[in-house]
């Protein structure tokens, strides 16, 4: 009868005390704990308990795959425990990160500072008073080298009506929601070629800015091996190296996305064997420096500047500084400071005016058709038809068959101050015209991502990038002691005034080439027309005469001006285009439809965006694409060469662009053999590369 009373006294006294924990333990170079979310358990009832290790500083665990070399941590049940094997669940792993050991060699996954790894744990459902855990905690912990280390871990549960431990349950349900979650969306693995793709598919994509990285549960891919990584606008594809030639099944592990914030989240995926989502790759990944946010915008503005800087030195520039040159040695010689300075800021504000208009009008055709790009000035007929011309008459300036301003010299000293400023400005703004298609190389990719934003961020980076253009101006305009390096007028100046007519004239021909290729043979007749109408007109004013012949003078010029933009608009569909490489290598017209086809035949595809009027463009052809070398590595790969022409306007080209996030030309896709998404090559190719893509299959 006592004893009757008194248990049931004691299983409530059992029930009425906390958890007995014992202390953390110490393996060697980790504190190890068992810890569990019940102050108090039910019999039956199942809840999570964790490992808990704080490592030393330096030290590391491994995750479940360990990667080329490690061990992950695992519990054996000890003696004494009142919970079986059988009651204790599988760990809940957090997501890893990579641990290279070797760089390039030897790659691990694991952990390091702190690990709580949770499991669930069902208790028995005739369990009374209290149960007992008794695990032993079996770890591999490295640094430079590796030493393997046990704790004997436990605690006591009294049963009882169940109670939650506050703070450690906090901690584990912390832990739990740093583990991977399944993915919402869709996984496919093409292991049909040499780089196998992952492909992702989800609805509304990733952020191109994101950094994503494949984990595999087994051994199938090269764990150091670097994932390259593009975009759709329905998700991503990792390239991964495999491990060995086939794959027997799907592909298992998590995939880590990590945004440019650096939030990190992890989603298991099982990617069964088949060909790569449509719309999931051909959109280079982004670095965090040209992800959304404020601090990108930044760092987007300063390349900018610096590709505007390099803008001073391409050919196309080139002849116009020439112009803004000559004026500068005048300015500087005249010995009046606010003289040169007035010359640098004209000139910056031409450039920064004109940088802006072009920002505007992108944004404009962006709001009207979807689409904007680089080089769309120099797609209508008119406009080159005009730009032909005026770079016809500085030529012909600069041979001195004629004078600017000289009569408005005469009126007095301010008002050849003046004409001086007005001529630094529109020296800006032709410099700013003529450059602006020459951008690519720089900043192609980097305005591809920017076209797509609020406007103001592609006005920002637009007066970056003539910020740039007009820097080394404005700085010599108002250091003096650079400015007085400049060379004194001399006969000198005339002679070489002179020579820098002859780019005037090649930049000329370049255009009307462009121009045959926009509006057709006509238009090009009717622009030479022109320039000599112009050049008519010229001649008959030096000669002098009365109103009479200065009236027909001006109406040549006028005349020579207006005529061929006239016609340039009206034969538009006149053009044909250029896309011929050589008679040796046949090319194809690209589209879309074209490319699949060839896709699906297994045949490598190199894509071609080009125009007439790129300059990059031309020096790729002739350099690489022209070459014999490379001809003969396509022919030998039977790699079918497609050519998108964008020298006129195309919806169809421009989309694409827009797709791959390139602001415009040049852009070079790659299709390796069996692949149906391509890779993006550099605006500025090379033999090496493009022959060492094509003998790679």
């Amino acid at each position: 009868m006592i004893r009757a009373l008194i248990l049931p006294f004691l299983a409530a006294l059992m029930a009425m005390m906390p958890v007995a924990y014992a202390q953390p333990v110490d393996g060697g170079r980790a504190m190890v704990e068992l810890i569990t979310e019940r102050e108090r358990v039910e019999p039956g009832e199942t809840f999570y308990a964790a490992i808990k290790m704080d490592l030393d500083a330096g030290w590391h665990v491994y995750w479940r795959n360990a990667g080329d070399a490690g061990l992950p941590p695992q519990v054996d049940v000890l003696d004494g425990s009142d919970i079986t094997e059988a009651s204790i669940g599988p760990f809940v792993w957090p997501i890893p990160h990579l641990l290279p050991v070797v760089e390039g060699e030897i790659m691990d996954y694991g952990y390091d500072d702190r690990l709580v790894l949770p499991f669930p744990l069902t208790i028995p459902a005739d369990a009374m008073g209290s149960v007992q855990l008794n695990l032993l905690a079996d770890y591999l912990i490295c640094e430079e080298i590796c030493i393997p280390e046990t704790a004997e871990v436990s605690l006591t549960l009294p049963v009882g009506p169940s109670e939650p431990h506050i703070e450690d349950g906090m901690l584990i349900s912390k832990w739990i929601a740093k583990a991977p979650r399944d993915f919402d969306g869709e996984a496919r693995i093409d292991a049909s070629s040499s780089l196998w793709k992952l492909s992702l598919k989800t609805e509304g994509g990733f952020d191109p800015g994101s950094n994503i990285r494949f984990y595999p549960f087994g051994h199938e891919i090269s764990h150091p091996a670097d994932q390259p990584l593009s975009f759709g606008s329905d998700g991503a594809t990792l390239s991964l190296t495999p491990a060995d030639d086939s794959l027997e099944a799907a592909l298992e592990g998590i995939v880590v996305v990590e945004t440019p914030d650096g939030d990190r989240a992890g989603y298991t995926i099982a990617a069964d064997q088949g060909s790569v989502f449509e719309n999931t790759a051909g959109i280079a990944a982004r670095s965090a420096s040209s992800g959304a946010g404020g601090q990108s915008l930044i760092a987007l503005a300063l390349a900018a500047v610096i590709g505007g800087l390099i803008l001073n030195l391409m050919p196309c520039v080139l002849p116009v500084l020439s112009i803004k040159a000559m004026g500068m040695v005048h300015a500087v010689a005249s010995g009046h400071e606010s003289e040169v300075r007035s010359h640098g800021l004209w000139y910056t504000g031409g450039v920064l005016l004109s940088f802006a208009a072009l920002a505007a009008a992108i944004i404009a055709i962006r709001e009207a058709t979807g689409t904007a790009n680089l080089g769309f000035q120099l797609q209508n007929g008119p406009t080159v038809a005009v730009l032909t011309l005026i770079m016809f008459v500085i030529g012909l300036w600069l041979l001195g068959m004629f004078e600017l301003g000289t009569s408005i010299q005469n009126t007095g000293s301010s008002l050849a101050s003046r004409s001086g400023s007005m001529g630094a400005f529109f020296t800006g703004v032709l410099a700013a015209v003529v450059g602006a298609p020459c951008i690519g190389p720089f900043l192609g990719a980097a305005l591809g991502a920017v076209l797509d934003r609020p406007a103001i961020s592609v006005l920002i980076v637009f007066l970056a990038m003539g910020l740039g253009l007009a820097l080394p101006y404005l700085v010599l305009s108002f250091v003096p002691g650079l400015s007085r390096l400049l060379p004194k007028p001399g006969r000198w100046m005339e002679t070489l005034k002179q020579f820098f007519a002859f780019p005037m004239f090649l930049t000329a021909a370049l255009l009307l080439w462009t121009l045959g290729a926009v509006s057709g043979p006509a238009a090009v007749a009717w622009t030479v027309a022109g320039g000599t109408l112009i050049a008519f007109g010229i001649w008959l004013a030096r000669r002098g005469g009365g109103t009479l012949a200065k009236a027909v003078a001006a109406i040549a010029v006028i005349a020579g001006l207006v005529y061929p933009a006239l016609t340039a608009n009206s034969s538009v569909a006149a053009g044909e285009g250029n896309a011929q490489y050589a008679e040796k290598y046949e090319t194809e017209a690209w589209s879309p439809q074209r490319v699949a086809e060839l896709t699906a035949k297994g045949r490598p595809v190199f894509v071609d965006f080009t125009a007439t009027w790129c300059a990059t463009c031309q020096l790729n052809k002739a350099t690489t694409l022209k070459s014999k070398a490379v001809q003969n590595a396509f022919a030998a790969h039977d790699v079918a060469f497609l050519v998108a022409d964008f020298t006129r306007k195309d919806p169809v080209i421009a989309e694409e662009l827009k797709r791959r996030q390139r602001a415009g030309v040049p852009m070079y896709l790659w299709y390796a053999a069996g692949a149906t998404e391509p890779e993006i090559l550099p605006e500025v190719l090379s033999q090496k590369l493009v022959i060492g893509l094509v003998t790679s299959e």
